[in-house]
């Protein structure tokens, strides 16, 4: 569902952003006589049309929407759900399918007996972004927390460097700076001002990350940190911005000429280039 109407879903939306919840409707049209009928299921067995969501970006998943059904001939159910865009990212699976709402002491040994058999399924995906994972992040009133009320944006990271990237890091905005919460509102079509604040957002949230990596004496070409770790995707950030040079040699740069360091990491980012 979008603001022009219905759109069949896409295989990919490249504008997608944390900002974005998704609306997501579809419908399904069951005999449920012929279900029971070839699951060897009796006549008054109750089934359940499911939707359950799984986002690679951030290793979640959960139930979207439960339909019961205990009538019986041809039956059309309209799914209707919203996902939270503070939840997804990387690739959006969509499962849908129809299970065995109860269970059932009286099946025969051939047909299913436990609550939720899938008796048929279907799955459709949709990708939000590319292969590499978003930050997950969360607009809130900085009022409310241990924050300076006049920040604009705080990056959180946590946790070792072998940890989930996606439990680690968050993006925290403020709702009460309005330019910087609507940059983010307007990052599928920023405006001029919208991809200063994002570049200036870019740059200061690769500082931290680097100044964090640099910090950690585990961090180090030879390491080896799991797919989709911390560590990991600071070594890939560092073979963005510094691929001619050594964690070695950044290292010694921040420690001996700190103001120098930060010149490099200005360069590194391209701050404030047309094309971010």
């Amino acid at each position: 569902m979008t603001e022009d109407g219905e759109v069949a879903v896409p295989e990919a939306l490249p504008d997608w952003d944390y900002q974005m919840d998704l609306h997501l409707r579809r419908s399904v049209r069951i005999d449920l006589d012929r279900a029971r009928s070839q699951s060897g299921l009796p006549n008054d067995a109750s089934l359940m049309l499911s939707v359950v969501w799984t986002a690679t970006g951030s290793s979640l998943s959960g139930p979207a929407q439960h339909v019961r059904m205990s009538q019986s001939g041809m039956s059309t159910v309209e799914l209707d759900f919203r996902l939270r865009g503070t939840d997804l990212g990387g690739l959006l699976l969509l499962d849908t399918a129809l299970v065995l709402a109860e269970r059932r002491n009286d099946a025969s040994p051939s047909s299913p007996r436990r609550a939720g058999s899938v008796l048929w399924s279907d799955r459709q995906a949709l990708r939000l972004q590319g292969d590499a994972p978003q930050f997950p992040m969360a607009v809130i009133d900085f009022a409310r927390t241990s924050f300076p009320d006049g920040a604009a944006w705080h990056l959180q990271i946590s946790g070792g460097l072998e940890s989930a990237t996606m439990g680690s890091l968050l993006l925290l905005v403020n709702e009460k700076n309005t330019i910087t919460a609507t940059a983010f509102e307007n990052a599928g079509k920023p405006r001029p001002i919208d991809r200063v604040v994002l570049s200036a957002v870019y740059a200061d949230t690769a500082r931290i990350m680097v100044e964090y990596a640099l910090g950690n004496d585990e961090f180090a070409e030879d390491a080896d940190f799991p797919e989709g770790s911390l560590g990991a995707t600071l070594l890939n950030l560092f073979d963005q911005l510094f691929s001619e040079q050594s964690i070695t040699d950044i290292r010694l740069r921040q420690r001996q000429s700190p103001a120098l360091f930060a010149s490099d990491l200005q360069a590194a980012v391209k701050m404030f280039e047309v094309s971010r």
